[in-house]
């Protein structure tokens, strides 16, 4: 099994293939699994340059592993593909690009085929957990849906997702883990018979005509639909600084993706960018892995995420550096290390405080950007259609899965079927789902005279209410709103039973036992990494609600209840007057390793760092095309080929902007670029060769 594989893992279950699958990259033999993509074996093989650009000569490995650029890009059997949308075939060849062969000399006219066209009620676009419980309403009312999704099983990035999510259990199955949704909104789905779900099939345009063009299996397909449902979801977005291109400079999304789904470990320490739930979430599921984080930087004086998140990872050992940005990412063929430095109110750099880290791994968590290309397409053909998710509006998961439901309605009501309107109660709900969380507080519950209780520490309104729910004895209430309010323990009972403790998505709740030793009561923590960092009899330093060192205290026992699925209570006897205040286990030292660098003259983005990712374009280039009087982004693409990669003119527009209004050119005055007709790259064979047969 090579090193590189996860082998164990506190959540996931142990792969059920071993490798056995051959391939062969650049003329070395390799192993991949089953269904695995092409970059996860790589990465398996501790492979993580996959080629140089043609311009620059600069390496290339993956970024996004959600087929949103072409960083990833290989020759397979021949054919130029993204790696991590392309499953490994037996004895497939693979090479680099900048090895790949010359292209072949074709002697024959490809033969035409008919292109088929399906009609179906309702066309669903994106099996993600809004698309999925959109089709789950569309099932229930008889209709004919087709579900497609370019991935190779359903769930989206809740495949992704070893916590357990917000909300409310009744509408959002809260407390339940995102990989477990997923699993479970995919069987609702298999269990219609007027659902189908089409998977590895990607949508790459919707048409004047009403027609929607699909590409599976190397065939095209036109779909023709009375309802469009588009639930796409969103793409991380880029942010140019020196090295932002390197291998081992890749969203968060992607890491998730080789963790989480593939089992993979990109990395052995890495560092975070951005303070969104995001950032936060994927640095705690590094730490999961039993993987170093290194620090994690965000801009904003105080992270966007909820506070819940940011605390469980200073619990287990991660700095978190507000006020900071990224300078640069350092290294040859691969990140080898990262810098970074304080940023005022103006989000200038503060000469000064550049501070460097030695690091593999530079995770890009610096927000989303909804998937609209189809919503305002079918829009401007008057398509009747609704979106959910975040194609629609970023937000969490918990509110794209609601959000798809309500979206079902309305669609199925404009297409004349008889339903009642959307409650107005769901509305709301879907509001509160929405919901930034609330500022922090600091005015905690006075801790109760009581031998057993729970301390919940929830300092921000997020939509979350588990903890109330489940318990039996109704001493949890939600303060204000019953979902968006702030859980209290009101008393006067407890038995103990840490229900709220291994349900709490936020890990935010402890239960104190001073039953049986009112002294040195026992305090039960939640813990979701490796039990043997936690066994009976050993030392552990215990830290309090945002990680401060508490001392250490001994393991007394390890509990694996039937209900906690999957997470742990470690035991720990303390002083009554401490026992309250422990809220963590720490789990790595937060000492920093420094490395050499060369600092920036000042906060701009330098002119050789690269703004199009596709084609290697730097902000050089694009300042001295603008000095020239370049207004027009598509004369700019036909002098630089800006916004003319993979990637479709997806990432480096908003870029290409910000540099416009860096030279004091006014928005106003800038044409933007003309949006092409389908908006993923295909080969032209497959529009020539049709669908030959339906997949």
């Amino acid at each position: 099994m090579s090193e590189h594989r996860l082998n164990q893992h506190p959540i996931l279950p142990p792969p059920e293939d071993a490798p056995s699958i051959p391939f062969y990259f650049d003329g070395a033999r390799h192993l991949a699994r089953p269904g695995e993509m092409i970059s996860t074996a790589l990465f398996a093989a501790g492979i993580h340059v996959f080629g140089h650009h043609p311009r620059d000569g600069a390496p290339l490995g993956i970024f996004c592993a959600n087929g949103q650029c072409a960083q990833c890009t290989v020759v397979a059997n021949g054919v130029a593909v993204k790696s991590c949308m392309v499953p490994v075939e037996e004895n497939m060849v693979v090479t680099s690009c900048d090895r790949a062969p010359a292209l072949p000399v074709v002697e024959e006219r490809p033969e035409f085929g008919e292109t088929v066209t399906e009609t179906v009620d309702v066309l669903v676009i994106g099996a993600g957990p809004a698309g999925l419980s959109a089709a789950i309403e569309f099932g229930k009312l008889g209709m004919k849906v087709l579900v497609v999704d370019d991935k190779d099983r359903p769930g989206g990035k809740l495949v992704l997702q070893t916590h357990k999510f917000f909300g409310s259990i009744e509408d959002t199955k809260a407390g339940t883990r995102g990989i477990d949704i997923a699993v479970e909104l995919a069987a609702e789905v298999a269990a219609f018979e007027n659902i189908e779900l089409r998977l590895l099939s990607t949508v790459v345009g919707v048409f004047s005509d009403g027609k929607v063009g699909v590409v599976t299996g190397g065939h095209y397909f036109l779909v023709e639909p009375k309802g469009l449902l588009v639930a796409t979801g969103a793409r991380e977005k880029q942010i140019p600084f020196p090295g932002h291109t390197l291998p081992g400079v890749y969203g968060a999304g992607a890491f998730q993706t080789l963790l989480n789904r593939d089992l993979v470990t990109p990395c052995r320490r890495l560092f975070v960018l951005g303070g969104g739930n995001v950032g936060l979430i994927a640095a705690y599921h590094a730490l999961q892995a039993d993987l170093s984080v290194v620090g994690l930087a965000e801009a904003m004086p105080q992270v966007g995420g909820y506070q819940v998140h940011s605390d469980k990872i200073k619990r287990l050992g991660v700095p978190v550096y507000t006020s900071h940005t990224v300078l640069a990412a350092h290294g040859e063929e691969h990140v080898e290390g990262v810098t970074i430095a304080r940023v005022n109110e103006k989000f200038e750099v503060v000469p000064g405080t550049e501070r460097s880290f030695e690091v593999d791994t530079l995770l890009v968590a610096v927000g989303l950007s909804a998937l609209d290309d189809f919503i305002h397409q079918a829009r401007e053909f008057g398509m009747t259609m609704e979106a959910a998710g975040d194609a629609a509006e970023i937000a969490e998961a918990s509110a794209a899965t609601f959000g798809g439901r309500i979206g079902a309605l309305r669609l199925a009501r404009k297409l004349g079927i008889d339903v009642p309107e959307v409650p107005r109660e769901w509305e709301e709900k879907l509001e509160v789902l929405k919901a930034r969380p609330g500022a922090p507080v600091t005015d905690m519950a006075k801790l109760p005279d009581l031998g057993v209780y729970p301390v919940i520490r929830c300092t921000q309104e997020i939509p979350c209410n588990p903890c109330a729910t489940v318990c039996k004895k109704h001493s949890i209430e939600m303060r204000g709103d019953p979902i968006l309010g702030r859980p209290a323990f009101l008393g006067p009972e407890c038995t103990g039973c840490t229900k709220c403790v291994t349900i709490c998505p936020g890990l935010a709740i402890t239960m104190v036992d001073g039953r049986k030793d009112p002294d040195f009561p026992i305090v039960s923590v939640p813990f979701e990494q490796s039990g043997a960092h936690v066994e009976e009899g050993t030392m552990v330093l215990a830290t309090g609600q945002e990680g401060e060192v508490l001392g250490n205290f001994e393991v007394v026992g390890v509990k694996n209840r039937k209900f906690a699925d999957r997470t742990l209570l470690v035991q720990l006897r303390a002083p009554k007057g401490m026992a309250p205040l422990i809220a963590g286990i720490r789990m790595q030292d937060p000492g920093e390793m420094m490395v050499p660098v060369a600092l920036l003259e000042d906060g701009r983005v330098p002119d050789d760092t690269i703004i199009c990712r596709c084609e290697h374009v730097t902000a050089g280039e694009i300042r001295k095309s603008i000095r020239s009087g370049t207004r027009d982004i598509n004369e700019m693409k036909a002098e630089l080929r800006v916004c003319m990669g993979a990637c479709c003119g997806k990432n480096c527009p908003e870029h290409i902007s910000r540099l416009f209004g860096e030279l004091g050119v006014e928005a106003g005055e800038v044409t933007g670029q003309t949006i092409r007709p389908l908006f993923v790259e295909v080969p032209f064979g497959v529009f020539a060769q049709g669908s030959k047969e339906k997949k």
